[in-house]
């Protein structure tokens, strides 16, 4: 018998609205299943703790900062009152998610995952997160993240214990929207809400074998998402089906006079879309996307290595099975720049972290030290220095640095014009009248499967490599989404990623959908995470 936790979104808005179970059941359940898997909520730690250490007095997924029960519980009485008096209480109706914690959401502690702004209530409520609630789906809580959404592994967060992978609790779940990611994928929730800046949504979705939709820039609304990278940032869900994402952008897309950056293009029918499958379509395959290419500190040179021939084969495995569905294959298509992706992150997304950054003073909200001070000045150089963690502090003096007069012209500026000519190349593929006239790019979304807890973290310049294969996508503003598409020998989640064409998230959506259908009797779609059970 499934449980009622295990449902997707649209099995539990079908069962509520029908009458045949209530929203409070369903989020009474989950709330159990929550208590059962997740262990202790993230916290700040006293000074020496060792975050390790606390793990593993505590074990399990510790995807929540915020854990809002009652909150939920009320919401989940209100869409069965409404059903009561005969109304629609909309199309998620009963829908529990969960909250990255780097959106607003009025009455809850908003923290970014950052000590800086542990102690901040938000007096609103994000535009995502509110159309969702609107739409009769029930909030549980606030997830981990890395602080401010720095990094890929969770693990700089504030709030121990971070996140871990609900399929090897010693790995970790990918960043930043890494609690997001663990709460899908440990069925704390249908679907969560987080983030992508350089691949923060479809990596974690990858490492915890979930879909992760990365909208195109301005198709959801950034009001209310706590500033990154405000150029690249880009709200969007994770789920464990296509047809949950679908519904999910449905309802969180569309036009918000409080976001000068959210389009007005109609909203399409992702739903309606998901049916008309995959026959006709012009799918790439770019070699590029098949390795990650760095610079060696050592010598300055370029340094090649392939993905991991197990992702490899997964994601020629996909473009197998959508070519037996009628999809065609195209091969060796150039991304020349997608090489460059990494280092023009790095510069144009820490100056615009240092400009977003110096908000946080201690003067209007959150964390102000309580140290005596002479001035002003010291005042701000305590605060910061003691709220922040050390990946918003090299943020800040790297934006500072290379935004500089004197470096400008040699880091930002330059930086910029590449992002121009990575837009180009996925411009050029796309082009109907060009040499390519694909509807969407295939590739690896990570170069290897999750990593241990500790192996990368502390390395900034590796772990950001980690992002090479989907940061593309945020220069250029395009949609992307990662796939499940099998394990490997060690039992860990393998993914697949596509691109298309500004604002054709039916496309995404389409592929995904079609994937899952195929490959819906695999064996491998039967695997749960032992921690689930």
């Amino acid at each position: 018998m499934t449980e009622l936790w295990q449902l997707s979104a649209l099995d539990i808005a079908r069962l509520v609205r029908r009458g045949e179970v209530s929203a409070r059941e369903v989020t009474q359940a989950v709330l159990d299943h929550i208590a059962r898997v997740d262990g202790a909520p993230g916290r700040l730690l006293e000074p020496g703790q060792d975050p390790a250490a606390v793990h593993a007095a505590e074990p399990g997924v510790h995807a929540f900062i915020t854990l809002t029960a009652d909150r939920a519980l009320a919401q989940a009485d209100a869409v069965d009152a409404a059903l009561a008096r005969g109304e629609d209480p909309g199309p998620l109706a009963g829908v529990p998610f969960t909250v990255k914690d780097i959106f607003t959401v009025e009455g809850t502690p908003s923290t970014a995952g950052s000590r800086i702004l542990a102690n901040f209530v938000a007096p609103y409520t994000a535009t995502a997160v509110a159309r969702l609630e609107q739409a009769g789906a029930v909030m549980l809580g606030k997830v981990n993240l890395d602080e401010f959404t720095f990094g890929s592994s969770n693990e700089s967060s504030a709030f121990q214990p971070s996140p871990r992978n609900p399929w090897d609790l010693n790995r970790v779940p990918g960043g930043s929207s890494g609690g997001s990611a663990a709460a899908v994928a440990a069925y704390e929730g249908a679907l969560s809400v987080g983030t992508d800046t350089a691949g923060s949504i479809r990596q974690p979705a990858a490492f915890c074998g979930v879909v992760g939709l990365k909208p195109t820039y301005g198709r959801v609304s950034r009001y209310g998402l706590i500033a990154f990278a405000s150029s690249m940032d880009t709200p969007g869900p994770l789920t464990r089906t296509a047809a949950d994402a679908a519904l999910a952008l449905q309802i969180m897309a569309g036009a918000d006079p409080h976001d000068a950056t959210a389009v007005t293009l109609p909203v399409p029918d992702y739903l309606a879309e998901l049916e008309k499958g995959v026959r006709g379509l012009r799918i790439g395959l770019s070699p590029d996307y098949f390795r990650i290419t760095r610079v060696d500190p050592a010598t300055g040179e370029w340094h090649t290595e392939e993905v991991r021939p197990e992702i490899r084969a997964a994601v020629e495995a996909v473009a197998q099975a959508l070519a037996d569905l009628g999809a065609e294959i195209v091969p060796d298509v150039p991304m020349p720049h997608t090489r460059d992706a990494i280092p023009a992150y790095f510069v144009i997304s820490r100056v615009e972290a240092a400009s977003n950054l110096h908000r946080y003073d201690g003067v209007k909200y959150g964390y102000r030290t309580p140290d005596p001070v002479a001035d002003l000045r010291e005042m701000y150089r305590k605060t910061r220095g003691q709220g922040f963690g050390l990946q918003p502090k090299l943020r800040i003096l790297m934006g500072m640095y290379v935004s500089a007069a004197q470096y400008s012209e040699r880091y930002y500026e330059r930086a910029l014009r590449v992002r121009t000519l990575i837009r180009r190349d996925f411009e050029a593929i796309f082009d109907p009248q060009g040499p390519y006239r694909l509807d969407a790019l295939l590739a690896p979304p990570t170069p290897t499967p999750a990593f241990p807890v500790g192996a990368v973290y502390g390395d900034s310049v590796l772990m950001q490599y980690a992002d090479q294969l989907t940061v593309a996508a945020n220069h250029a503003g395009v949609p992307a989404i990662a796939i499940p598409a099998g394990f490997d020998g060690q039992g860990l989640p393998l993914a697949a990623q596509f691109f298309a064409p500004e604002f054709r998230e039916d496309i995404l959506l389409r592929l995904a959908h079609a994937f899952e259908q195929a490959t819906a009797d695999a064996a491998w779609r039967a695997r749960r995470p032992g921690i689930v059970g």
